[in-house]
């Protein structure tokens, strides 16, 4: 096979697999992101909390931040480690794998710290606080208005 040959395979490899984890990390930030606002606008401006919940509720937002921005670390190194085993192997070779895994490895976890989040607040909620709240996950996760 040509030089030229090989470039061009290489090329469309590496435009594949960048493609596919800047998607992969656009729906999940933007959704995210999304999810996270109208959950905020809802806990915070619209469900009336008592001064002891909305305390709580800071408490859990505050804990929850922490874990998120160490696993959104995470997910950055795992991209740096991704890169440079592009530059060095010049193909998807098991160190392109190893970082992959784990990126998926960081955004699955940051999955599910936000859904034990979610859960944490809504365990601060009375009953009908709740109806509301989980209108609005169920809304967020499935792209509806609530």
């Amino acid at each position: 096979m040509s030089a030229t040959k090989r470039y061009l395979i290489l090329s469309i490899v590496l435009a594949v697999i960048a493609g596919a984890i800047g998607a992969a990390c656009a729906v999940h930030w933007l959704s995210h992101r999304e999810q996270t606002s109208s959950l905020h606008q809802l806990v915070h401006d619209e469900l009336g909390l008592t001064a002891e919940q909305l305390t709580r509720i800071d408490a859990a937002e505050a804990r929850f931040a922490i874990r998120r921005v160490a696993l959104e670390q995470e997910m950055q190194a795992a991209n740096r480690q991704l890169a440079g085993a592009i530059e060095a192997d010049k193909s998807y070779g098991p160190e392109a794998q190893a970082a992959i895994n784990r990126f998926h490895g960081a955004m699955g976890e940051l999955q599910e710290q936000t859904i034990l989040h979610v859960f944490e607040m809504r365990d601060v909620l009375t009953p009908e606080q709740q109806v509301r709240f989980d209108r609005t996950v169920t809304a967020s996760l499935t792209e509806q208005e609530r």
